[in-house]
């Protein structure tokens, strides 16, 4: 019996560098030339501007009674901590609150299906006041990022991490969130009486 020869797994053709001096003039890759960089020179970046009237000290719209921006998440979070919103907005904020939900929410609501319910039910509550989104598609965090960035008296209501970290980059925007079975706000202001925490 012969010796059965055995197919070597990573062997591989080497390759020659196109900068080896055996390759034609030609086909060489070119060298390219090294730009040194100018320390001295200012760096530019683009940072988007917004308007002084969306800091908290210029912010005059942001006060008693409180205009919540309810999100999918937060309607979920606050049935599973058994906490009534619109009550449970009273005590955090010491003020009247309305609850402000959009058609893109409740179409993500109602796109969950059975298993929310209960949310749904909770969202078509009287006492929420329904805002009409004249956008295209119904992806609700672009809805409610856009609402806050050209509305100024919101307060955003949400537990999504990836929309606080995109609200956070807007000036003049309170976030409420819960935590230990209670609503907190975060980024208010100190003037408008409301608990800072």
């Amino acid at each position: 019996m012969g010796k059965q020869k055995t197919k070597k797994f990573a062997a591989m053709k080497r390759m020659i560098n196109l900068k080896d001096h055996r390759i034609k003039e030609k086909d060489r890759a070119k060298q390219r030339d090294k730009k040194k960089k100018d320390l001295s020179e200012l760096k530019e970046r683009e940072v988007t501007k917004y308007p002084s009237c969306m800091f908290f000290q210029y912010n005059t719209q942001l006060g008693p009674p409180y205009h919540v921006l309810v999100d999918t998440n937060f309607i979920n979070f606050s049935i599973k901590a058994k906490l009534d919103i619109v009550q449970s907005m009273m005590d955090c904020l010491y003020a009247k609150c309305i609850p402000y939900i959009t058609d893109c929410v409740m179409a993500e609501i109602e796109k969950l299906g059975m298993k929310y319910r209960v949310a749904l039910r909770i969202a078509k509550d009287p006492r929420f006041e329904r805002l009409p989104c004249a956008h295209k598609g119904t992806y609700a965090d672009d809805c409610l990022v856009q609402r806050v960035t050209q509305h100024k008296c919101y307060i955003l209501a949400t537990v999504d991490r990836d929309l606080k970290r995109r609200v956070r980059k807007i000036p003049g925007v309170p976030i409420m969130y819960i935590s230990n079975h209670r609503y907190n706000i975060e980024r208010m202001p100190d003037d408008y009486g409301a608990p800072r925490f």
